[in-house]
């Protein structure tokens, strides 16, 4: 049920919450490497995350996907929202990418279902495969973070799959 004024009309265009988050430590960041197992992004670095539960806010999904991912714990005041992307699939519902950055006190991790976490030198992410929106998203969401200024997106997919990512500024 929603309040007066807030019907959810079917015909409208909706998308599903999800969280991405970037944990920086020193010169490297902390990605994971999707398990084998995991669809076409197998193989691939990505950032840490997932969807945000029903009654989580993205912040809290965000704590709990790094936590659950790498076993690394984190304060809530620890992680900064730097960006939210709208991701246009084609169809409704699209995605709603919450993406926060945040430092780690600590390099311990665990690997999990999902994939193994990784810390890469940020002056070596040419030599890395990444899944195809984080050669943009990343740096992006880092300089948000320095700059306390968070951005916003939308990304659409041309005819191969290829994303194209449209930022605000």
């Amino acid at each position: 049920m929603s309040l007066p004024g807030q019907q959810i009309q079917p015909s409208r265009y909706s998308v599903l919450p999800r969280c991405l988050s970037f944990l920086l430590r020193q010169e490297k960041v902390l990605l994971i490497r999707i398990a084998e197992d995991r669809g076409a992004w197998s193989g691939l670095l990505n950032g840490v995350g997932g969807h945000i539960e029903r009654g989580e806010d993205p912040r809290s999904a965000a704590l709990r996907e790094i936590k659950e991912e790498t076993g690394v714990i984190l304060s809530p005041s620890s992680l900064y929202l730097s960006g939210v992307v709208i991701v246009d699939v084609g169809i409704s519902p699209g995605v709603g990418l919450y993406i926060f950055v945040g430092v780690s006190e600590t390099s311990e991790t665990h690997s999990s279902c999902e994939g193994t976490p990784e810390w890469i030198d940020m002056n070596a992410c040419d030599e890395q495969t990444f899944v195809k929106d984080l050669p943009a998203l990343l740096p992006r969401a880092i300089k948000s973070y320095h700059n306390k200024q968070p951005f916003c997106a939308v990304t659409t997919f041309d005819e191969d799959g290829s994303p194209n990512i449209h930022f605000n500024t």
